[in-house]
């Protein structure tokens, strides 16, 4: 789509490694946007991050923008993308179709940008199989009547649609062994610092500030010698 964004044509210092992949899945209700948002927010000081906007089917609900939260498409334009084998994956869920193209995600990662990922279960397994070295994060409620209430107070979807999302959270659920990572998100607040930690930890790894410390060393050069 034309209205994607594209990262800047040079990559700072910062950025000369390949940037990370990590793939976020949850229930509907669950938190997942929200925790999101507060992570983007977060690492404004530490280094890029670039949130994947997938491309949908269905329609736009209050407050969503589109090139923002997602790309809104019709159905021909999505299978168009597909029959051009524009999508690192794609999914139907809950009679839409999702998918997550590869402008928003290479590009960024060559560039050194670490990029989140919001997957349903399905697009996060066909992504762990594409990319073996993403981390993959499954967002859980603290419970049942938690995750009934939160759907209900979104005041989005009429009591069978609440159900057929209950009936497929269960089968999302079962398998979130799939995933490296499980936060509980029963307080908005500590499940936004746990995914953070997650990240600030791999941005810490080793092979991931090898450049910056042969930079740092090399300032060291000329330090005389005792």
């Amino acid at each position: 789509m034309s209205n994607e964004r594209t990262p800047p044509p040079e990559a700072s210092e910062a950025a000369r490694t390949q940037g990370e992949l990590f793939l976020l899945s949850a229930p509907s209700g669950a938190g997942k946007t929200t925790l999101i948002r507060n992570l983007i927010d977060s690492l404004t000081d530490s280094g890029s991050m670039e949130f994947s906007v997938s491309h949908t089917t269905r329609r736009p609900r209050l407050g969503e923008v589109g090139g923002k939260d997602y790309h809104f498409v019709d159905k021909p334009t999505f299978q168009r993308m597909i029959a051009e084998d524009l999508f690192l994956e794609w999914a139907e869920v809950h009679g839409n179709y999702y998918g997550t193209s590869m402008a928003a995600v290479l590009p960024f990662l060559e560039q050194g940008i670490d990029v989140v990922v919001d997957l349903d279960v399905q697009g996060a397994e066909r992504l762990m199989h594409r990319f073996p070295a993403a981390y993959s994060i499954f967002i859980l409620p603290p419970s049942y009547a938690d995750l009934v209430q939160r759907l209900a107070g979104r005041r989005l979807d009429g009591a069978d649609e609440i159900s057929r999302r209950l009936a497929v959270s269960l089968w999302e659920i079962k398998r979130f062994d799939r995933y490296q990572y499980v936060i509980v998100n029963d307080d908005a607040a500590r499940a936004s610092q746990a995914l953070a930690a997650i990240v600030l930890e791999k941005r810490c790894r080793l092979a991931r500030m090898q450049q910056r410390v042969e930079s740092i060393l090399a300032d060291f050069s000329s330090v005389p010698k005792s």
